[in-house]
């Protein structure tokens, strides 16, 4: 039987480490009052020296995210599939019916037990069908991941132009890449890292006069509709 909402829980597994107070808020501005979210690291009981330890093997391995000291980190994509993978299965055995994997990137190597939703999976259909034709504009947190956003957005009648922006950036960073996105004049932007913020989104908005996905919200928006 299911529970009712008041009793509702959502498990959240970030790539690196818990505490992530920001990436909480942003999902809970988006679910029903009373759903309760519980968030835990893949990387959670790490060292700092452990969490070096692990590098990206190369562009295809390399993942960006927010420790919670705010220390921002590249890490390597196999082990956090490993690890994230402990982590779903124990919110699974606690009775947790739907786990939010909260990271834009593609995980081929999941061990995915019971509900677990990709955000990756969400944006790619969400772009595909409002923008089936035209120029997409993508935010990435790094360089390398920039470099391969052809292999990630492309499709036919599909332009990719990229932008780099590191989360966590001042104000005053993210303007300066707002301008030269708009510059670009895509049709369609997409802020491809969960730890990007409608607070980011805002400022982008403010210089770029079309739609813009945010990551985090996009997926969020699909656990309350499973949960609520």
């Amino acid at each position: 039987m299911n529970m009712p909402l008041k009793h509702q829980r959502i498990g959240v597994v970030v790539i690196g480490q818990s505490p992530r107070p920001s990436v909480a808020a942003e999902i809970a501005a988006v679910l029903s009052p009373g759903i309760q979210i519980e968030l835990r690291g893949a990387l959670d009981g790490m060292s700092r020296a452990e969490i070096d330890a692990i590098p990206p093997m190369d562009g295809y391995d390399t993942l960006f995210t927010l420790l919670p000291n705010g220390d921002g980190v590249t890490i390597s994509k196999k082990e956090v599939e490993r690890r994230a993978s402990q982590q779903i299965t124990r919110f699974k055995h606690e009775g947790v019916g739907v786990t939010l994997m909260a990271c834009t990137g593609k995980f081929p190597n999941l061990a995915a037990d019971g509900l677990v939703i990709l955000p990756s999976a969400i944006l790619h259909n969400l772009v595909e069908a409002v923008l089936p034709k035209g120029r997409l504009g993508v935010f990435s947190p790094l360089p390398e991941q920039t470099a391969l956003i052809d292999k990630k957005w492309q499709r036919g009648g599909v332009e990719v132009v990229g932008i780099t922006l590191r989360p966590g950036s001042s104000d005053a960073t993210v303007d300066e890449a707002a301008r030269t996105m708009a510059d670009l004049e895509p049709d369609l932007v997409v802020m491809d890292c969960i730890s990007y913020t409608s607070a980011n989104k805002a400022r982008v908005r403010a210089a770029y006069p079309g739609p813009v996905i945010l990551g985090i919200a996009a997926a969020a928006r699909i656990v309350e509709e499973l949960v609520s």
